[in-house]
């Protein structure tokens, strides 16, 4: 079967990509900083933590991203927070990402760096400044 009539769509879905990973990666700085949604195991984060500087970085980059205003720039800085977190939290644990907890480290990183390259998508801030 050929596939080819979706890449007309090609660049619509890469703003898709960009909303929705930033919808879920401001919820990771939510669950920190503001306890919603509820996670366990981020209760109680100290805001001058490590881990209470990511989520900041989360929360502001996450909207940022979801409007999609500098987001090249943005999503190549938060690219190199996830590469941090993933060697700074999850690769102690063990190689594998799958046993290490990593998996959306490892996603976030790379989907970041792959927004920072390609641009936001038409269906941004930066699109309709002409900075895409």
């Amino acid at each position: 079967m050929d596939f080819t009539f979706l890449s007309r769509w090609s660049p619509q879905l890469l703003s898709v990509l960009r909303i929705i990973t930033a919808l879920l990666f401001f919820a990771h700085g939510s669950a920190k900083l503001f306890g919603f949604p509820f996670v366990e195991a981020l209760q109680g984060v100290p805001i001058g933590s490590i881990y209470g500087i990511g989520g900041i970085i989360e929360i502001i980059a996450g909207i940022l991203l979801v409007i999609g205003l500098f987001s090249r720039l943005v999503a190549f800085i938060v690219s190199g927070e996830m590469a941090i977190a993933y060697f700074h939290t999850h690769a102690p644990q063990g190689f594998h990402p799958i046993l290490n907890g990593g998996e959306s480290a490892i996603l976030f990183c790379f989907i970041f760096l792959y927004i920072a390259a390609a641009g936001p998508g038409p269906w941004s801030v930066d699109a309709t400044r002409g900075k895409a």
